[in-house]
C-alpha cells in the first residue's frame, strides 16, 4: 500500500522553558513542502546561517540530550523528546521557528508535543513517502551497551536499561508500532535523572531549568516526585521514547527490529551513523 508525505495543516506556536537554559523559548509549528524533511530555523539569529536540518550528520553534542549544529555553529539543544512525537504522527516535513538554542521541555515528555502537533492537523502531500528498509543484520556495541538491527517489515525495539540504583534496577520492554500504541504505550514517560547529578548538572551549567514538574528525580531511597509514576516501567520507556526520537534523525522512518541494551544519546548516533554509512545494510524504498 502506497504512503504518502505528511506535513502540518496549520502554522501553531508553543512556548515553555528549556531544561538546560533555563531560559523561555517560543516555538512556531509550519508547513513544510514534499522531501524538505524536518527543518529548525533559529529567528533569533540574524547575521548567520540560521537553518539547521535534523539530521543524524549535524549532531554535535549528545551530553544528557541531543544538539544539532549547522556549519556556522548556530545549534539547536535537547530535540529528541520533538523528534520523538513527529515520528509518532508520522510527519515528515516540517518547518520549527524557534527564538533561543533549546527545545522547551515542558513536561518532559513527548505527550505535549503531540497534542501541539494533533492541533495543528496533517495533510497529506503528493510525493510518496520514503523508508530505510533493513537488508541485513548490523549490531554497534561500546562497552556493554549496544544496539542490533535486524531485517523487519515494520518497526519494533526491544530495550534494557539496568542502573545501579534501588529504584530502577533492571526494566525491559518491548515496542512494536503495529501492536502497541506510541501515543498511549510510550508518549508519557517522563525524563529522568539522579538526586546526586543535580550538583554536578548545576556546576556546569546545566537543569537551569530542571524540576519536579518536568522531571522524574531520583534518590537511592525513592523517587522524589509527589506524583505518581505514569507507567510503572517509566524509565525504560523514556529511552525508547529517546532512542526513537534520536533515530528519527536519520531522515526518514526505518522499518527494522531492533535489540537494545543501555542505551544513550551518543550510542543512538553512533549506531545510526556506522548503520547508514555502509549502504549493504539498508535501502531507501
Amino acid at each position: 500500500m502506497t504512503q504518502y508525505q505528511r506535513t502540518i495543516d496549520s502554522n501553531i506556536n508553543c512556548s515553555g522553558i528549556g531544561l538546560h537554559s533555563g531560559k523561555e523559548v517560543n516555538i512556531t509549528l509550519k508547513p513544510a513542502a514534499t522531501d524538505d524533511g524536518i527543518v529548525f530555523k533559529r529567528t533569533d539569529i540574524k547575521d548567520k546561517d540560521n537553518i539547521i536540518k535534523a539530521s543524524y550528520l549535524n549532531v554535535t553534542q549528545t551530553n544528557l540530550g541531543t544538539v544539532i549544529t549547522n556549519k556556522d555553529k548556530v545549534s539547536v539543544s535537547t530535540i529528541e523528546h520533538f523528534m520523538a512525537a513527529i515520528w509518532c504522527l508520522e510527519i515528515d516535513n516540517l518547518l520549527i521557528e524557534i527564538d533561543n538554542d533549546e527545545m522547551p521541555i515542558l513536561d518532559g515528555s513527548s505527550e505535549p508535543f503531540i497534542f501541539l502537533l494533533e492541533c495543528a492537523g496533517k495533510k497529506q502531500q503528493a510525493a510518496e513517502r520514503k523508508t530505510i528498509e533493513i537488508i541485513k543484520e548490523f549490531s554497534f556495541g561500546d562497552g556493554d551497551k549496544f544496539v542490533t538491527v535486524k531485517p523487519a517489515a515494520n518497526f519494533s525495539i526491544d530495550l534494557e536499561i539496568n542502573f545501579d540504583n534501588p529504584q530502577i534496577k533492571e526494566l525491559k520492554y518491548q515496542f512494536n508500532e503495529e501492536r502497541s500504541s506510541f501515543k498511549s504505550d510510550i508518549s508519557r514517560a517522563r525524563t529522568f535523572c539522579f538526586k546526586k547529578e543535580i550538583d554536578y548538572m548545576h556546576k556546569n551549567g546545566l537543569a537551569k531549568g530542571g524540576s519536579l514538574d518536568n522531571a522524574i528525580v531520583v534518590d537511592d531511597n525513592a523517587i522524589l516526585n509527589k506524583d505518581p509514576l505514569r507507567y510503572k516501567d517509566e524509565f525504560v520507556k523514556h529511552k525508547i521514547l529517546d532512542f526513537i526520537g534520536d533515530i528519527y534523525l536519520a531522515g526518514n522512518r526505518i522499518s527494522g527490529e531492533f535489540t537494545a541494551y543501555k542505551t544513550g544519546h551518543s550510542l543512538n548516533n553512533q549506531f545510526l551513523k556506522e548503520l547508514l554509512k555502509d549502504q549493504n545494510n539498508w535501502r531507501l524504498i
